[in-house]
């Protein structure tokens, strides 16, 4: 039969390793939260872009032709 003590110390890092193993859990879940909510805020920065990209290309497209912005020279 094992030693009382023995087991004593295997049952306590038992213990330790348990609530280390739930820490653990808890602080994946708040991480797996966190990179979802960045994922989010990721996808609404792309659309914002998107749109913003749009906005610009249309506004140049509405400006006239480079040629018709150079002034002549008048000599």
């Amino acid at each position: 039969m094992a030693d009382p003590k023995h087991l004593d110390l295997i049952a306590e890092r038992v213990e330790r390793l348990l609530l280390r193993h739930e820490e653990l859990q808890r602080t994946n879940a708040l991480l797996l939260d966190q990179v979802a909510s960045l994922k989010n805020e990721r996808d609404s920065l792309r659309s914002r872009l998107n749109a913003a990209r749009a906005r610009i290309d249309a506004l140049l497209d509405r400006l006239p032709a480079s040629a018709d912005f150079m002034p002549k020279d008048t000599e």
